[in-house]
């Protein structure tokens, strides 16, 4: 009996310490339905009240995302997967930006169903049982009751695993589609190597809408060797072609093979990916999982999780916020992406035909700029130093092969799709935390560029190189509301524009004073300034201008605005966050710019479901509140992320929503960007210990009476080692030291 119980003790204790592993908690299906959360759809509407997230399996940053899909298109906006979607198409392997609004790219989708054979993605949609569903960082699996199946899915960076396990015996079949909606793919079937192979073009948005990338997404599928074959051919939409082995360039094309399945005997297909070749491709496949059986490959992929997820250990609190917390993680380490082959190989930067070669480390795509500096390029900066150092040398490669900074850098081609020149603010924050590991004078030069030159053709230009309107930003010191700024996909957004590109100018000012660029510095810290150029007086809050210096009569500081990006004036008014004291005093002094702030939150115009307020609750802490801070932190936390579908508030940006949660559950987060400090607000649990890679552990601890979701705020000072801190900032030098920050009451 002795022995009884303490096996029922020690089994107690061991299901315990599994259930808190981070894997365990995350469900990747957070922000696959229209959002449930306390802001949404207060400003936003459509796309974005849905996070735009996907339940993918894979490893952090990886090349692809594996993911289940239940809309075909790669157009902008549909993301391969929602939840609210009854019936499954597939498996994908996805280039999705995840948690935004552009477009899949270079993708194909598999499938496998029972019975008879259904080739288009929507006749051979079945029903998916949610209930089944089980959706983590590191496997995937769901009942298909339709086909008598049960589909299972693992991946690493270029290649994938699936497991169909039949619950009957009979015919099977296995579909592949390259999913190109321009009808631009191919596929082939290779009978004797068990191969279905092929290629999808990849396309660009906005900037050269429709046109080439230059390169394609290459796949090759490898089925079992000892798969009995009953039937193989291409199809287009629902029209098979038995016995055909290739098709190309139409639309809706794809190849199937049908085959003896037998009841409880897994059907294990894999695949492989590559930017470049198909025969990369195949080397990409056999270089990660040639040897792997399902298994070994889902447990070399929670190993890169867990690898990741240790880099912040959470204790205490409530298991839902931990759960929160580690979900959250898991989509900040999704993008930027891995784009090059095993040996370093991808397609050129603008352009795509020449391939090049990455010397060492990873080259990377799909930067959502304007969303994941603010947070994102911060937090990788503060854990993983060497990665954010790959990041920025693949900035740096962009500029260098295509003569510009890029913007916002998706699917290798300059797109200026959203506003801004914030590459400047990414690359800045990490020179200035220390990251060493890429050319920083050659980023500058580049980065200078940007700032003060214009494209010299008009065709440079619309592609997407350069500032938009930086000849008013120039003449100006601001961009007046007569400059339509017609080469953008954002059109004028004039005052937005002024103030994102105040910032920029500072955080190049940061630059150039590591390289002892005296003069540069100067005129860039003095165009930081710009801001109070479009801080109208009278209005009390940000406002367009026109050229002559009027402010725009009659506008509303609290509804949409065609000067300001996604958003209205009283939300952009709070953009200057290396100047709040200079805000504060423009906004008629500390007391009126506390009342202002405080009105942002009491009358409903907070919106987290979009970058441009994620700094506002922080700011109290400048106004010698940071009581406020906390609070409304907290708030924001236990209201605008769920553990539902539909928990997040808004896209989420290429993981900026969650990397706002992940600082802020730690206690702190970054306002300013480019300089040193962090702004506190209070921990979401009793003890954080933050390892950043190559370096000492730094612990957070907080008294467990603040925890308490709507609580009272208990804490009464911070300390470090031991010693008393003033309660609203820690610089990044303090913390990468290692040591202990205490939050008391």
């Amino acid at each position: 009996m002795k022995y009884l119980f303490l096996s029922v003790i020690l089994f107690c204790v061991a299901s315990r310490l599994n259930a808190e592993r981070p894997l365990d908690m995350i469900d990747t299906r957070v922000g696959t339905d229209a959002a449930v959360t306390k802001t949404a759809g207060l400003f936003g509407k459509g796309s974005e009240e849905h996070g735009q997230t996907l339940p993918s399996v894979g490893v952090p940053h990886g090349m692809n995302l594996w993911t289940p899909q239940t809309r075909d298109t790669e157009q902008k906006c549909i993301a391969p997967y929602y939840f609210s979607d009854p019936k499954l198409q597939g498996f994908r392997n996805s280039h999705w930006i995840v948690g935004g609004c552009t477009q899949d790219y270079g993708s194909m989708t598999l499938h496998a169903m029972s019975g008879k054979l259904r080739t288009s993605p929507a006749g051979r949609a079945t029903r998916m049982d949610h209930v089944s569903e089980i959706a983590r960082p590191d496997y995937y699996s769901v009942t298909l009751p339709d086909e008598c199946l049960e589909a299972e899915m693992a991946g690493l960076s270029r290649s994938g695993i699936f497991r169909f396990t039949y619950g009957n015996d009979g015919i099977g079949h296995i579909v592949v589609n390259p999913n190109s909606d321009e009808g631009e793919g191919s596929i082939e079937l290779d009978l004797e190597k068990r191969e279905i192979r092929g290629r999808n073009p990849v396309h660009r948005i906005y900037q050269g809408w429709g046109e080439p990338a230059g390169f394609s997404g290459w796949f090759v599928v490898r089925l079992p060797q000892d798969l009995e074959i009953v039937d193989a051919g291409t199809f287009r939409n629902d029209t098979i072609y038995p016995g055909n082995d290739s098709e190309t360039s139409r639309t809706g094309i794809g190849a199937y093979v049908s085959f003896r399945a037998c009841k409880g005997i897994p059907v294990v297909v894999k695949a492989g990916s590559s930017f470049t070749s198909l025969k990369a491709a195949a080397a990409n496949l056999d270089a990660e999982m040639a040897q792997l059986d399902f298994d070994q490959v889902r447990e070399r992929s929670a190993a890169l999780w867990n690898e990741r997820f240790g880099r912040i250990k959470v204790e205490g609190g409530a298991r839902d916020n931990r759960a929160k917390f580690y979900g959250s993680l898991y989509r900040c380490s999704l993008l930027p992406r891995v784009i090059n082959d095993v040996d370093g190989c991808y397609p050129r930067f603008a352009g795509g035909k020449e391939i090049m070669k990455v010397d060492s480390g990873n080259y990377y795509d799909d930067f959502s700029m304007w969303d994941t500096y603010r947070a994102l390029h911060p937090l990788l900066t503060l854990i993983e130093p060497r990665l954010s150092g790959e990041m920025m040398r693949s900035l740096v490669s962009k500029g260098e092969q295509g003569g510009w900074m890029p913007i916002f850098p998706c699917w290798g081609s300059y797109t200026a799709a959203m506003i801004g020149d914030h590459c400047a603010v990414a690359i800045a924050d990490a020179a200035v935390k220390g990251v060493t590991n890429f050319d920083l004078r050659s980023a500058y030069s580049l980065l200078r560029r940007n700032a003060f030159e214009s494209p010299a053709t008009k065709e440079e230009y619309a592609d997407g190189m350069g500032r938009r309107a930086l000849e008013s930003y120039m003449r100006y010191g601001y961009i007046p509301v007569e400059d339509g700024v017609r080469e953008a996909f954002h059109q004028r957004e004039q005052t937005s524009r002024t103030l994102e590109y105040a910032f920029d100018d500072f955080a190049l000012s940061r630059i150039a004073s590591l390289l002892e660029e005296k003069d540069d510095e100067t005129v860039l810290l003095r165009r930081s300034g710009n801001w109070k150029n479009v801080i109208d007086p009278v209005l009390g809050y940000a406002n367009g201008r026109h050229a002559d210096g009027r402010f725009v009569s009659g506008t509303d500081p609290f509804t949409f605005n065609p000067a300001i990006t996604e958003g209205a004036p009283c939300h952009y008014t709070w953009y200057v966050p290396h100047d709040t004291e200079g805000l504060f005093s423009m906004l008629g002094g500390r007391k009126r710019a506390e009342a202002k702030l405080d009105s942002m939150f009491s009358e409903l115009r907070y919106w987290h479901g979009n970058e441009p307020c994620h700094q506002v609750a922080y700011l109290f802490n400048d106004l010698g509140s940071p009581e406020k801070t906390r609070r409304h932190v907290r708030h924001i936390i236990d209201t605008e992320y769920l553990n539902v579908p539909g928990g997040l508030s808004g896209n989420d940006d290429a993981g900026q929503m969650s990397a706002w949660l992940v600082f802020s559950a730690m206690g702190f987060y970054p306002v300013a960007p480019s300089t040193p400090d962090y702004y506190l607000s209070s921990p979401l649990f009793e003890r954080i210990t933050i390892t950043p890679e190559g370096g000492k552990p730094f612990v957070i601890t907080a008294p467990a009476a603040t925890l308490e979701k709507g609580g009272e705020d208990l804490v009464k000072g911070v300390r470090l080692n031991g010693r008393k801190i003033p309660a609203d900032r820690i610089s990044h030098k303090d913390m990468v030291k290692g040591g202990e920050l205490e939050f008391y009451q």
